[in-house]
């Protein structure tokens, strides 16, 4: 019989402990052009355990200037927000590297807890 994924450890088990790593969040507009070759080298070089951009529906930087979504105006700059987490050794390296892809002070980490029931161990 095969375990469902919602099936709690068998009694006896030993849980596994939250393993470490650093999110990344990285912020961009919809007029940087550096987003596809950002994800590229993410996904096909530096190979982290995932990566996920989000748009969002309104946003400012440091001119000052309101970037927001209207139905009259699809074309507007909207913000991006790109983020991803790996092992901390992993993501100073991925930090490293992308820092050619984006203006400075526009990446951000911390550390995270991952939890797992040990099934889906990230590489």
């Amino acid at each position: 019989m095969s375990e469902s994924p919602s099936t709690p450890p068998a009694p006896g088990d030993a849980e596994q402990a939250p393993r470490q790593a650093t999110m990344v969040r990285v912020y961009l507009g919809e007029s940087d052009h550096g987003l596809k070759p950002l994800l590229r080298c993410l996904h096909d070089e530096l190979r982290v355990c995932g990566a996920t951009v989000t748009r969002g529906i309104a946003g400012f930087g440091a001119s000052g200037v309101v970037h927001s979504a209207a139905l009259v105006d699809l074309s507007a700059d909207l913000p991006l927000v790109l983020e991803f987490f790996d092992r901390p050794e992993r993501a100073r390296a991925a930090i490293e590297r992308i820092k050619d892809f984006v203006e400075p002070g526009h990446v951000v980490s911390w550390s995270v807890d991952v939890e797992s029931n040990g099934r889906h161990e990230g590489r």
